[in-house]
């Protein structure tokens, strides 16, 4: 930050009151060794402190002189004991300023909060608004994948263990990569993982595509795999986590063949 926004900042009468870190006092001692303008910004802030508590000590009342001399001119006299007077106008101004005091404290450390809760609000704000562009450009991107003529949409259907289950490849021979729609599978249980296949089917040879360890944390269940197979066909079983050497047929869930 600039000078300017230093000051601002109220950090410098944190720094005159004793209320940072030893690490910020560091901090904030080599900034001013450093810059002439935060110097005279701390030297008039401690200037305006001292007029502040020397304004409640302009009573000479009772000042030691002041006394002394009237102790010399006057005739020695019997002065009756009595309670001593106090002196609540010096007592009231001392109270003010430390009152005075402890509000400005009080103010600057709330208006550091303040400007610290603001600050990181507009970092969330800022990383939501990316995250929201980021899904919208990501989402573009599929309607065209989707939309385009030469992507070949393979459907898989349920299977007898999950017969209401069902997914969607699409691949793009351009690219060795498909695009998997997994929406329509249920949540794996716990220490699962789906896993997708490449098949070939005379003979039935599979080749795994990997596992969809994010599942569960991807809200659009949309994958996008590498595949360099000349595949045949497409299936999804249900593996311990980490996936398996070949699949357990028991736990295919979705199957499809790409339409010759």
């Amino acid at each position: 930050m600039n000078t300017k926004e230093y000051i601002a900042s109220g950090i410098l009468e944190l720094y005159i009151a004793g209320a940072l870190s030893e690490k910020e006092n560091e901090e904030v001692y080599a900034a001013i060794q450093k810059n002439p303008e935060l110097l005279e910004e701390v030297e008039s802030i401690e200037k305006a402190i001292l007029q502040l508590t020397a304004a409640a000590k302009k009573d000479n009342t009772y000042s030691f002189n002041a006394i002394a001399d009237k102790l010399l001119v006057q005739e020695p006299k019997v002065i009756p004991i009595s309670k001593p007077k106090t002196n609540w106008s010096l007592l009231s101004g001392w109270a003010a300023a430390v009152i005075f005091g402890s509000a400005l404290i009080y103010t600057v450390i709330q208006n550091s909060n303040l400007k610290t809760q603001i600050a990181a609000e507009k970092q969330q704000l800022e990383e939501q608004i990316d995250k929201a562009s980021n899904s919208l450009a990501e989402t573009e991107k599929l309607i065209e994948i989707f939309r385009d003529k030469n992507i070949i949409s393979v459907p898989l259907a349920g299977q007898k263990v999950s017969p209401t289950s069902y997914a969607k490849v699409y691949w793009d021979k351009k690219t060795n990569s498909i695009y998997l729609d997994a929406k329509g599978l249920p949540e794996p249980p716990k220490g699962k993982v789906y896993q997708v296949w490449s098949l070939k089917l005379s003979p039935l040879t599979p080749t795994s595509l990997g596992t969809l360890d994010t599942f569960t944390a991807d809200a659009n269940k949309i994958f996008t795999i590498t595949n360099a197979n000349e595949s045949e066909a497409f299936g999804i079983t249900l593996e311990p986590a980490g996936g398996s050497v070949s699949p357990n047929l028991e736990q295919l869930y979705t199957l499809g063949a790409v339409a010759s």
